[in-house]
């Protein structure tokens, strides 16, 4: 997300100012590369309709009936490239398309009003934080769990009995889910994706992800989450070129409640489907003197014990 010159300080919109040859130069880049590898996008499918809650209550229906194309193990084959519609990333909760964004329908599916349950403290920290922080994502660190699975661009699904494995485009991020009894890292050890396992319910793959170091975001709206966050997806296929991916944070350091998330995948038809590269690496120094240029700095987190003060003082009613 890039700031909007027009609420910068004079300083700042001056160094973002000179620095816009740079983006206009990696913008031209990067839609150059979109135009290369065009995707082509499944339109058939039992739930047409990219709406998050109305794909969602679909989705439940149909995956109830719907006989996947299985594995040598006899699991619900995943494998293929996929594309995400819409624009979840900028905002979870509904928002309008304006400069610096598309705009996008709530993703939220649970609670029901399609809004993210954080803390009275959270929300206010992390409104102070989009305005204080380079988005983590822009700086090219890796997104964490969920925010990888539906930051833009396509997706690639690899499966093995003994591992899922997840590629993504954007900062050449991926994912390694272990389907065996692999023990799990310590207590105090942790990772920008955490460390996820999965296991199967009937045609379901159910992934749980912990270690995380709570450094990325889940949003361009800055929301966070603490080293004890638990996140449980689920994907299933309703039929042969859709997916249904949803997923369960549950932090209540950070939110009164767990909330769930649901998104719709479309297969790339394309036989040659293929990743491209991104150039975006981690602390790209280019894009990182840009944002520091404009007073930016590099999130370091919110500690489980800060959360936890600051929750226990808006319980107790403190200022």
């Amino acid at each position: 997300m890039v700031p909007d010159v027009r609420s910068l300080p004079a300083a700042r919109s001056t160094a973002l100012s000179a620095s816009a040859s740079a983006f206009v130069a990696l913008a031209v880049v990067w839609l150059a590369a979109g135009r290369a590898g065009a995707q082509e996008a499944a339109t058939e499918s039992v739930c047409p309709d990219n709406t998050p809650a109305v794909f969602h209550a679909c989705a439940l229906a149909a995956m109830q009936t719907y006989d996947p194309t299985r594995t040598p193990e006899g699991h619900a084959d995943l494998s293929g490239v996929w594309t995400l519609p819409g624009n979840a990333f900028e905002d979870l909760e509904e928002h309008p398309a304006t400069l610096d964004d598309n705009g996008n329908p709530s993703v939220v599916v649970d609670p029901t009003d399609g809004r993210v349950p954080m803390r009275a403290w959270a929300d206010e920290m992390r409104r102070q934080n989009a305005t204080a922080y380079i988005h983590p994502a822009a700086a090219c660190f890796l997104s964490g769990v969920p925010y990888i699975m539906y930051r833009p661009g396509p997706y690639q699904i690899l499966q093995t009995s003994d591992h899922v494995v997840i590629l993504g485009e954007r900062a050449h991020g991926y994912r390694v889910v272990y389907m065996n009894d692999s023990p799990p890292p310590g207590d105090g050890i942790r990772f920008w994706n955490g460390y996820s396992t999965g296991r199967w319910d009937g045609n379901t793959l159910v992934i749980e992800t912990t270690h995380q170091n709570a450094l990325p975001w889940i949003d361009q709206r800055a929301r966070f989450f603490t080293e004890d966050a638990r996140v449980v997806e689920r994907l299933t296929l309703v039929d042969a070129d859709t997916l249904h991916y949803q997923a369960t944070l549950e932090d209540l350091n950070v939110y009164t409640r767990p909330f769930t998330i649901a998104v719709a995948y479309r297969r790339d038809t394309d036989q040659d489907a293929a990743l491209l590269e991104e150039g975006c690496y981690e602390s790209n120094a280019a894009l990182l003197g840009i944002y520091r240029g404009l007073g930016l700095g590099i999130y370091t987190g919110v500690s489980v014990e800060e959360a936890q003060r600051e929750t226990a003082a808006e319980q107790a009613g403190e200022p």
